[in-house]
């Protein structure tokens, strides 16, 4: 599961580094003359962001040995569909009530389908 976790959060750093700019706009964040994010970003963030995609990892394990998901195809397709059935919807319910943007939603659940894909391979490697 930490394997799993760890394969989420490199994941999220790659994918949100590239996506930056995009996910600022569309989220309204505001920014410093930097184009960093205004009163920083304490390392306390990333570390809540791994113990919780932790727990992603732990549930998406269970589900996994209960559904008998054991093969790399199955664990890529199961975190997919975690991701983007599960996870992506609760994204833009709350994008949505929020009067968030409709790019903000494809970029955070692109993000969940993407991370849960690649922690469903890596918990049918072991």
């Amino acid at each position: 599961m930490i394997a799993a976790a760890a394969a989420a959060f490199v994941l999220g750093a790659a994918y949100y580094g590239a996506l930056a700019q995009p996910w600022v706009e569309a989220s309204g964040v505001e920014c410093d003359e930097t184009g960093k994010p205004k009163g920083g970003q304490s390392p306390m963030i990333f570390a809540m962001a791994f113990v919780l995609q932790l727990i992603v990892a732990g549930m998406m394990r269970h589900v996994f040995s209960l559904s008998g998901t054991e093969s790399l195809g199955a664990g890529l397709i199961g975190g997919a569909g975690i991701g983007l059935f599960f996870i992506s919807p609760w994204i833009a319910l709350n994008n949505m009530y929020g009067m968030r943007s409709v790019k903000l939603t494809l970029i955070d659940g692109g993000y969940a389908t993407l991370a849960c894909a690649a922690a469903g391979l890596v918990l049918t490697m072991f």
